[in-house]
């Protein structure tokens, strides 16, 4: 049945007209049922449907709001109604001054008519021989350099977590996870009928006795982490914690799925998980933040006794790179522009944090100088979906603490602010406006 998506979009056109304000509340859905005439099932439906288009923000019992939106074009379709924000502190794509001049040289020979060719069809997801040792070179730490036999490559970052998650836990299986995590994992494990377990963490991450105490009330099948900058508290987990967890899983027999996305910002951090957890642990990184989401390639870096089961989901998946991505890939490695890109990030994002640090100063604000992303936990009496709404009255998208948060308990009374895809001036006006609305200033203030 579509009829929820008539009524969703029935909304999404008088948010598109106007008829419905940026940080207008929405009755609650047993009202919008009964005004209806639908279910209560159904207008939980017409909600869901609104928050995956982008139009709303909240969470069922505190109040769903309006997103900011961009008007919409003459004769738009209403399913189609523009959804960025003015200044869009949910995205988080960093991209370089020149980056395009820096990326073009190494694609120029892949367009000769003799190598497109066969650069037009799909990759393999071992790649070739020169593609895994690439890929090791570039994943490389202090401590730890994966062979590149362990090396499989995927469309991006968040495919090559499905298909290695596909390939380690069954339909019904629990993974246990930060009770804050990455909110696409969360997708992923809905789409793959996987059971989130919320795991007990502190200021130096996850708890190893809280990964044995779950796995004795029930048997986990797996671990989702995110040790490295973590998204979205950018805490970085000590060496002395990961040796610990390390044990933790070892004397379970425990695998764990690392995610590294955001890593390559730290320089000089820890070594990953898979240095003291070779034999359980599948690391995941990728190119989409150290380049561009639009042209990259997702890495598995797993045991290689388990090389054969994360292809082969891959493969089942439909994950697999992209042969001409792949190529554009390696070739970026190979030159050194990738290298040239991350420096570049790196002191980008440090100018960033500098900007974030002076503008709210005084709020509590947990983040990392390198990284691209702050978690602010918001003075009371703020709630997250309120803030968030009225942050979308002026214009400014950011992320409620809700899309981060596992488990049936009340969800943060934060927000996460994404730094790097809005211009640098851009970033100031927007963090001295919220700076404002936090504080109680200017019309709706506290």
């Amino acid at each position: 049945m579509d009829d929820y998506r008539r009524i969703a979009d029935r909304i999404a056109g008088d948010i598109a007209s106007g008829r419905l304000r940026a940080g207008q509340r929405l009755p609650p859905q047993r009202a919008f049922a009964r005004r209806h005439g639908i279910a209560a099932s159904t207008a939980g439906r017409v909600y869901g449907e609104l928050v995956r288009r982008g139009l709303v923000v909240g969470e069922v019992g505190r109040g769903t709001f309006v997103r900011a939106t961009q008007p919409g074009r003459p004769g738009q379709a209403l399913t189609e109604t523009a959804t960025d924000a003015p200044v869009n502190l949910e995205l988080n794509y960093p991209s370089a001054p020149g980056q395009p001049e820096l990326l073009a040289p190494a694609l120029a020979p892949l367009l000769r008519p003799d190598v497109l060719a066969g650069a037009l069809g799909p990759a393999a997801a071992t790649g070739t021989a020169a593609d895994r040792a690439a890929a090791a070179g570039l994943l490389a730490t202090a401590g730890w350099r994966p062979g590149p036999e362990q090396v499989l490559f995927a469309g991006n970052a968040r495919q090559a977590v499905a298909a290695t998650l596909a390939s380690l836990v069954r339909p019904g299986g629990r993974v246990g996870v930060e009770p804050l995590t990455y909110p696409l994992v969360k997708e992923i494990a809905a789409r793959l009928g996987l059971t989130l377990v919320p795991l007990a963490a502190d200021e130096d991450g996850l708890c190893p006795d809280s990964v044995a105490a779950a796995h004795r009330t029930a048997p986990l099948s797996a671990l989702y982490l995110q040790p490295t900058l973590h998204n979205p508290t950018s805490r970085t987990t000590s060496a002395g914690r990961r040796r610990r967890l390390a044990r933790a899983v070892t004397e379970l027999g425990l695998p764990v799925v690392e995610d590294r996305i955001w890593s390559f910002l730290h320089p000089g951090g820890p070594d990953p998980l898979a240095a003291y957890a070779p034999a359980l642990t599948h690391v995941v990184d990728g190119l989409s933040k150290r380049v561009a989401p639009g042209l990259t390639a997702g890495f598995a870096v797993v045991p290689p006794q388990r090389a054969g089961a994360v292809a082969d989901a891959i493969r089942s998946g439909g994950w697999n790179a992209g042969r001409f991505a792949l190529a554009a890939a390696v070739r970026w490695i190979e030159d050194g522009t990738v290298a040239r890109l991350v420096a570049v990030k790196r002191a980008d994002a440090a100018e960033r944090q500098r900007i974030l640090a002076e503008r709210l100063d005084g709020f509590a604000v947990r983040s990392d100088p390198h990284a691209y992303f702050a978690w602010w936990e918001l003075p009371a009496p703020w709630r997250a979906d309120t803030f968030t709404a009225a942050a979308a009255a002026r214009g400014i998208a950011v992320t409620p603490g809700s899309a981060f948060a596992v488990g049936a308990g009340r969800a943060p009374d934060a927000v996460r602010l994404g730094l790097a895809s809005v211009a640098v001036p851009d970033l100031d006006r927007a963090l001295r406006t919220l700076a404002g609305v936090a504080a109680g200033k200017g019309p709706g203030g506290r």
